[in-house]
């Protein structure tokens, strides 16, 4: 065992990119809110993409390092230190062995990302090893952390391994007791999602949108919406005006899928995140482009949002922009850890 968790944090739970081909049952895939964030996070340390990582809502943990790790925080900043020390964003960080892991006021976004050289190592059910809190299955006993568990990692590729143990060495060799040591390159916010300066989520039309007035559609999309204090992993639920059918509908329920945007009675939207169910009676208005997930994720109850509406073919391309540039920025990180040399 390698990681104590000395305080929890508000929700702090182990999470891949889901558990797949269970629908049928019911059981929703589940996974990281923030799919760049954690797949960012999983580079930076020589990680596969689907590791298990820490996913950590508003208010982090704290953790106690029984072992020199290679560690990345990525999305929402939560002041993390090590030992009093700023820890960054973004980039790998070594925390050497003895050392504390805390984290203060959440300055922007809602979910940070820890992601360990190696992943998080907790058996897999049903193919994933994330934690669905309402059946109990995956990551520690199917909950979110307590205080005292152990964490306990997996075995670091060979470009982490070395990297850490170069910077082992250099902190062997220097005069000063280095508690963390970090590259001076990190991801800029050039090769993210625009997280904190774009309010417009960009959606597709469904087989649906007809159903609505034109006047609600009008609403939909010039007005914006408050995502509601009542939002979760399940859904955002947002606020403002209210949307309405051109007529009563009464159907049977259909599938529904991340970022489905349905509409309840009440008319007042909400959008399906990753704990969502699998199939839905209501009426769809519209389906967020996965592109937009992430800043979805990072959104806060009380921030207010609109939408675009896009084609899929435009959907599909802002989608496809965004895995090249995902699968250069892994082999861009893969040649860095092996020639790594600069550090602050």
């Amino acid at each position: 065992m390698s990681i104590e968790v000395i305080r929890p944090g508000l929700l702090s739970t182990i999470q891949d990119e889901g558990r797949t081909g269970y629908r049928r049952y019911g059981i929703h895939p589940g996974g990281v809110m923030d799919t760049f964030a954690a797949r960012a996070a999983n580079m930076l340390v020589g990680n596969p993409r689907n590791v298990a990582v820490l996913e950590m809502t508003m208010t982090g943990p704290e953790l106690r390092f029984q072992e020199s790790q290679l560690v990345s925080l990525c999305g929402a900043d939560l002041s993390a230190t090590v030992d009093h020390l700023p820890v960054p964003l973004w980039r790998p960080v070594l925390v050497r062995a003895g050392s504390v892991l805390k984290f203060g006021p959440c300055r922007h976004g809602l979910r940070c990302y820890l992601a360990f050289a190696g992943g998080i190592a907790v058996p897999e059910e049903m193919g994933s090893r994330s934690t669905n809190l309402k059946t109990g299955l995956g990551g520690l006993e199917g909950r979110a952390l307590h205080v005292a568990d152990l964490l306990s990692t997996g075995e670091p590729s060979g470009e982490a391994q070395g990297w850490m143990k170069r910077m082992e060495q250099q902190v062997e060799e220097s005069e000063w007791d280095r508690r963390i040591l970090a590259p001076a390159w990190f991801l800029s916010e050039r090769e993210r999602p625009d997280y904190y300066g774009r309010s417009v989520i960009r959606v597709m039309e469904s087989k649906d949108s007809s159903l609505f007035s034109e006047a609600s559609l009008g609403h939909f999309y010039a007005e914006k919406y408050v995502i509601s204090p009542q939002s979760d992993r399940m859904g955002y639920r947002l606020q403002g005006s209210r949307l309405e059918l051109n007529q009563p509908l009464d159907r049977l329920s259909e599938a529904v899928t991340y970022g489905t945007v349905q509409v309840p009675p009440d008319g007042q939207p909400i959008i399906l995140m990753a704990d969502h169910q699998t199939i839905g009676g209501y009426p769809v208005i519209a389906q967020v482009a996965q592109v937009d997930m992430p800043i979805l994720a990072q959104a806060r109850p009380g921030n207010q949002i609109s939408f675009e509406q896009i084609t899929h073919d435009q959907a599909r391309q802002l989608y496809m922009e965004q895995e090249c540039n995902m699968q250069l920025m892994d082999k861009l990180i893969r040649r860095r850890m092996v020639g790594m040399e600069s550090t602050k």
